[in-house]
């Protein structure tokens, strides 16, 4: 194993795009609490934790213990491609933004959201490919194995995962404003193929190890993934059935504050 990917500088540099995520969220709260009413706390707070879980699982003891320990890896990785993307969303950011920008600004931003790229990568069927498509792609070939020794090749692992993990997130359940909608019975369906996609793979990991895994870690990192992204599958199905019962059958309280 390179130490190329398991010194400081490869945790700073993952560390760091989450850190400046956070500080730049936090001034746009306070920008647009000066001019709108204050932005809801459980919003910020949300953003905060989400931010917290991604770098807990690229920095410090987890992230050093994930390169010797697929369990402590597969940790790392709900948090990083499933938690994290899903608090991250929660906290509206786009909202945030497009309410804080001028005018003019908010208008370039929204162009750039209704764009035929933006459409594309946050399709459902797209959104899904790239995050449990990518998963099979690294847990079955030797991509896992390399990635711990490349650098380059670790960062954008990393990256891709959260990346994918938010898409899949966004493409799911409408937080922000979304230009292209796509019915709630279309998103539901490819959700539940995409479910059984990450629980089918949790299994395969189970009985195939990925290489350099000893079989141990593998059945344990296997259950990790099978019932910790069960369970943090279940919250998008409960928002997603949420908003949908509430487009159905609109109500006040709970139910309009997503």
């Amino acid at each position: 194993m390179s130490h190329d990917t398991v010194g400081w500088v490869p945790q700073f540099l993952l560390a760091l795009p989450f850190l400046l995520a956070l500080i730049g969220y936090l001034l746009f709260v306070m920008v647009s609490n000066r001019r709108h009413k204050a932005w809801p706390f459980y919003r910020t707070a949300s953003w905060i934790f989400g931010v917290s879980f991604a770098v807990l699982s690229v920095a410090g003891p987890l992230a050093h213990q994930a390169h010797m320990n697929f369990t402590a890896h597969m940790l790392g990785h709900l948090f990083l491609g499933m938690l994290s993307p899903l608090l991250m969303v929660l906290a509206a950011p786009m909202t945030l933004v497009l309410r804080t920008l001028r005018v003019s600004a908010a208008r370039r931003l929204s162009r750039l959201l209704r764009s035929w790229p933006a459409s594309i990568l946050t399709h459902p069927i797209t959104a899904s490919f790239l995050n449990i498509g990518g998963l099979w792609l690294l847990y079955t070939t030797d991509l896992y194995s390399l990635m711990h020794d490349n650098l380059l090749l670790h960062l954008a692992v990393h990256g891709h995962v959260f990346l994918a993990g938010y898409l899949f997130t966004i493409a799911m359940i409408y937080i922000d404003p979304v230009p292209h909608r796509i019915s709630f019975l279309y998103r539901a369906i490819v959700l539940i193929l995409a479910l059984a996609g990450h629980g089918i793979l949790s299994k395969y990991i189970y009985a195939h190890p990925p290489n350099g895994v000893p079989l141990g870690q593998a059945e344990t990192g296997g259950l990790l993934m099978y019932y910790g992204g069960d369970a943090i599958d279940v919250i998008i199905i409960f928002i997603l059935c949420l908003q949908w019962f509430r487009v159905a059958r609109p109500r006040t309280g709970v139910l309009a504050s997503w």
